[in-house]
């Protein structure tokens, strides 16, 4: 089974996709074909919207399903008018919370990106911007100031998970590819010896591995099996040995992977605010 499922916003539309995946992904039966329409912010967007949902309801056996996070109670009224099954976020929690603390909400656009916020955001520029600056072992002078260092082979996960982190936690956070030179001995590269505490493994399927090189680099020595069979043995083998904490990135999303080393690690979020 397949439906459509609308993501619609007055601003970006990160909160009503982020949110809106969270309640589809509890039903992993169903196939969705996920939109987003950001930035929903007048009546005439509004009514350009339920355009769309009409004739994604005309073209599909299944109402599409829309779920939004507008706060002014105008578009709303619009996008209530489409053909479809509508999950007002806003409205299901603000109306509880008003009754409980007796005042009414300001309904006001981008209220979660306001200045109040502008410590956060700039704790995650410089997050972000550590991140880049320290990736796949480009800058190890700067581990000094790094809150956690991924490692593991090449094409494990390291990069897109060290960018959530920054992203979502503003935790910063470096990675370091362990690689066949590095392993000849079995023990860890020196520019890391002295950030042992801070050090984070991630690990992979094999075939997995193999099916990820072979994107990148198809018939080398680097996407055989045999190669990824030995890499991946030797790094699991080096963690346990080291007393590394690490998790297999095989069957997990970038934000279960993040949320795991947040657990594992008691690294919080903001770290460096």
């Amino acid at each position: 089974m397949k439906r459509v499922a609308f993501f619609i916003s007055d601003g970006t539309g990160i909160t009503a996709e982020t949110l809106g995946n969270a309640l589809l992904a509890q039903f992993d039966k169903i196939s969705f074909q996920r939109v987003t329409l950001p930035y929903v912010d007048s009546e005439e967007k509004a009514l350009m919207a339920v355009a769309k949902i009409n004739q994604a309801a005309a073209e599909n056996a299944a109402t599409p399903i829309v779920i939004d996070t507008i706060v002014d109670r105008r578009i709303r009224t619009i996008i209530d008018t489409a053909d479809s099954f509508k999950v007002d976020i806003f409205e299901a929690f603000l109306a509880p919370l008003e009754q409980e603390l007796k005042t009414e909400s300001s309904y006001s656009v981008g209220k979660s990106h306001s200045p109040a916020n502008s410590a956060n955001y700039l704790n995650r520029i410089e997050a972000i911007n550590f991140a880049l600056d320290n990736d796949d072992g480009a800058r190890t002078r700067h581990y000094e100031d790094a809150d956690v260092i991924l490692v593991g082979v090449s094409r494990c996960g390291k990069t897109p998970t060290c960018l959530y982190l920054a992203m979502q936690f503003g935790i910063k956070a470096a990675n370091y590819p362990l690689t066949e030179e590095d392993m000849e001995e079995l023990q860890l590269p020196k520019n890391l010896k002295k950030h042992k505490h801070k050090l984070f493994g991630l690990t992979i399927d094999p075939e997995r591995l193999a099916a990820i090189r072979t994107e990148r680099k198809a018939n080398s020595r680097y996407a055989s099996l045999k190669q990824c069979y030995l890499e991946v043995d030797e790094v699991e083998m080096l963690y346990e040995q080291e007393n590394i904490p690490f998790i297999s990135t095989t069957d997990k999303s970038i934000e279960e992977i993040s949320t795991r080393i947040l657990v594992t690690t008691g690294l919080k979020r903001f770290q460096n605010k």
